[in-house]
């Protein structure tokens, strides 16, 4: 039952800050933006495996979003909240190497050209932030290597494995919207789909935390 009330206190704080995304409330937005990722943290932790040293980080990841969560909705808020991802990024790359610690630089090599390519559209804009902004997509590429690099060998089971590189790539789709309509060109409406990929980012990771068969 507690499953399920975090779950709808997740997907009603999500309608309400869609709602207030159409209905222009800051107000409105900035009150329940950060519910849904606390309760994917709670529900992480209050599991069995939440026991873990992998589902503990994946947790701290996800209260570190929550702060994240609440900066970035402050006009003035974006070098912080960037500040509080980064924070959260690692946590991620620290609870996959946690679980593989082989190189696996071919699975690297696709996250690393990505990288490379986003932040070469987004250089021009970043004036005094190329530097901070260069560190973050670093961290973003070595978190989605790691969680690649757990496919295949991790008792999780495969599905979970799985499950935790689709969150780590759809987190990181999120973040690029971020920097593209901020610093490349504006995306009409694009705060939805960078919300909506993110909220499903982050569903991914938390469930990753739950064993799967192979």
């Amino acid at each position: 039952m507690k499953s399920r009330v975090l779950a709808a206190a997740g997907l009603l704080a999500a309608a309400a800050y869609f709602a207030g995304l159409a209905l222009d409330a800051p107000t409105l937005r900035l009150a329940v933006k950060p519910v849904p990722v606390l309760a994917l943290a709670a529900w992480v932790l209050r599991g069995a495996a939440g026991r873990g040293r992998y589902a503990r980080l994946i947790a701290l990841g996800l209260g570190l979003s929550a702060a994240g969560d609440l900066l970035l909705e402050r006009p003035s808020g974006f070098l912080a909240g960037l500040v509080a991802f980064l924070l959260a990024h690692i946590a991620y790359a620290a609870a996959f190497v946690g679980e593989s610690r082989a190189p696996a630089l071919a699975r690297a090599l696709p996250f690393a050209a990505y990288a490379l390519l986003l932040f070469g559209l987004l250089r021009p804009g970043l004036g005094a932030l190329s530097v901070p902004v260069a560190v973050y997509v670093a961290a973003l590429t070595a978190m989605q290597w790691r969680a690649a690099a757990c496919v295949g060998v991790t008792s999780r089971g495969r599905t979970a494995e799985w499950t935790a590189l689709g969150g780590a790539v759809l987190f990181a789709l999120s973040d690029s919207l971020i920097g593209l309509d901020r610093f490349h060109a504006p995306i009409a409406h694009v705060r939805y789909a960078i919300m909506f990929l993110y909220w499903l980012g982050q569903s991914g990771l938390a469930l990753s935390t739950r064993s799967s068969r192979p």
